[in-house]
């Protein structure tokens, strides 16, 4: 095919070695192409860093794009004989500027060994462990639209379309007061609330998942945590094991390099995780009839709202959670803002996001509570949950549990890792490549 530029999307973490790969294939074979670069796992600094390096020139750069809306400025740009030139060399630039970056930070940057940073863990309060849920094991919840409205956050929403307030009026709903933009978010706003109206009135999208409660202590070796279905299991075989990864790079000051484990107590305390995966179902049929009238933008707009109810499910569950059936937080009486402002007791951190940056720990999820069968929210081979408007998460009670990031580990941290999880040293470095300190 006689293209003029090649796009890669990335949505999850292995991704990011595939584009790895499918650049240095195609230097292999002397294409001549742009190779452009996009997709939520990815970024400037990787596309820098990672890609450009096996098939960048000035002919066929490659281009990290932050979003789908502006590659066809990219686009007309490197189509363009009088602007390509210079365009090209500001990115090549930006780039090498980067790498030289990137390269002088691992130079810089200090790390503690595992024993190091386990030495130093953030141990959470016995006595501050949440009282017994109400029930152990996995339930079915389904919601009707309607009840999780309240709960959706519209500022990713805006985001979505490439909107943004400036100070004072960043957010919803200060974004309409913008001089700039305001206008336009308001017609956009508008057309959402009127598509909202009609998919709750038609049920053409619908709410569905799980969500489970467990016994759970932290692991004998105190990075993990193992959960059982029922009290009388607590201290035999768990039923599922969940692997933590630990911080260590080394900040000044730092008193605590922290674990998720951290946030659950060790044997003979009674301690409890919980979990849910929840999907908004539908989204893909609607997309797919507003793409074949030729209706780009409802297609658009019915895939952003099944993104702003599927996290509003998330939001709602989590508080019938903490209030009814984990029951530890039944007298919160939160506002909306309070909500979003996380000023409740507990976190829910999402495999593969910054606190446990492992998207594997969602089979052990899938697995424990039957998430496929009970509610039809499936995992691909690279892990990303369908339909695609899914969320799910780890839910910790502990007052004292906060969100984190791991940042960068080190060889030790991952032989540990790898062989607490049973899995190919190998292949554990290709899902955690993002976030390795070492070149493999």
């Amino acid at each position: 095919h006689d293209v003029d530029a090649i796009g890669l999307s990335g949505l999850i973490t292995p991704s990011l070695d595939e584009m790895v790969d499918v650049a240095k294939e195609m230097a292999k074979r002397n294409f001549k192409v742009p190779l452009l670069i996009g997709g939520a796992t990815t970024s400037k600094m990787h596309t820098a860093v990672k890609v450009a390096p096996q098939y960048a020139s000035d002919e066929h750069p490659v281009i990290h794009v932050l979003d789908a809306s502006r590659a066809v400025t990219v686009v007309s740009s490197l189509l363009s004989d009088e602007l390509k030139p210079d365009y090209v060399a500001d990115v090549q630039d930006e780039y090498a500027e980067l790498r030289d970056e990137y390269y002088a930070s691992l130079e810089d940057r200090k790390y503690l060994t595992l024993d190091q940073a386990i030495a130093k863990r953030g141990d959470v309060a016995i006595e501050k462990v949440a009282p017994v849920p109400t029930h152990l094991g996995a339930r079915v919840v389904e919601e009707d639209l309607a009840a999780v409205v309240p709960f959706i956050d519209w500022n990713p929403f805006f985001q979505t379309w490439e909107l943004r307030g400036r100070y004072p009026n960043r957010g919803y709903p200060k974004i309409f007061n913008d001089e700039t933009v305001g206008a336009e978010a308001k017609k956009l706003f508008d057309d959402a609330q009127a598509m909202l109206k009609k998919i709750v009135e038609t049920k053409e999208l619908s709410l569905k998942g799980c969500y489970g409660l467990y016994a759970a202590n932290r692991s004998d070796g105190g990075e993990d945590v193992d959960v059982w279905e029922n009290e009388s299991e607590r201290g035999g075989k768990p039923a599922a094991t969940f692997c933590m990864l630990r911080q260590q790079a080394e900040v000044d000051g730092q008193q605590h390099y922290l674990s998720q484990a951290d946030f659950v107590t060790p044997r003979g305390s009674r301690d409890h995780l919980g979990m849910f995966a929840v999907a908004c179902f539908g989204a893909e049929a609607a997309a797919k009839r507003h793409e074949d009238a030729n209706d780009d933008y409802s297609k658009i707009m019915v895939q952003a709202l099944a993104d702003r109810l599927v996290e509003a499910f998330a939001e709602k569950l989590h508080r019938d959670m903490r209030v009814a059936h984990w029951g530890y937080a039944a007298s919160e009486s939160l506002s909306h803002d309070d909500l979003l402002k996380v000023k409740y007791d507990g976190i829910r951190p999402a495999p593969g996001y910054p606190s446990q940056p492992d998207h594997t720990e969602k089979r052990t999820m899938w697995d424990l509570m039957d998430v496929e069968k009970r509610c039809g929210i499936k995992l691909s081979s690279s892990l990303s949950m369908m339909p695609a408007a899914s969320v799910s998460a780890l839910v910790f009670a502990h007052p004292d549990a906060s969100y984190f990031a791991v940042g960068k580990v080190q060889k030790d941290q991952v032989e540990s890792y790898a062989k607490r999880k049973g899995m190919e040293l190998e292949v554990c470095e290709r899902w955690l490549s993002p976030i390795l300190n070492y070149d493999r």
